[in-house]
């Protein structure tokens, strides 16, 4: 049985962490919520060493940005290979089908 349904992005992806622009490449996911009413989104940072920098190691405030998309979110630790966690709770930096047509047509 499935928890929940997932959206997801993967790809290019602007971090702006204390007014830093620092391109890199993430990997996104999220979900809806039910319980709380929130969108949920989480997903990891590919090892940069601007991200690394800039962090210091620790959870840090950030804004993504995916295309047009963007959300203020929250870098966590890192992982043993150096990829930051990111996180988020409303409006995700991607796109999120919002009708069952549009599911409908992604999923064709």
């Amino acid at each position: 049985m499935s928890e929940h349904d997932e959206d997801g992005y993967a790809g290019e992806a602007v971090l702006v962490i204390d007014g830093t622009e620092i391109a890199t490449t993430v990997e996104l996911r999220g979900y809806f919520q039910p319980i709380d009413g929130y969108y949920r989104w989480y997903g990891r940072v590919a090892t940069n060493e601007q991200v690394s920098a800039a962090a210091g190691g620790k959870k840090t405030a950030v804004e993504i940005r995916a295309g047009e998309y963007s959300a203020k979110g929250e870098l966590s630790d890192p992982d043993p290979w150096d990829r930051y966690r990111i996180m988020g709770t409303s409006t995700p930096p991607f796109h999120v089908p919002t009708s069952l047509e549009e599911l409908n047509e992604l999923n064709a």
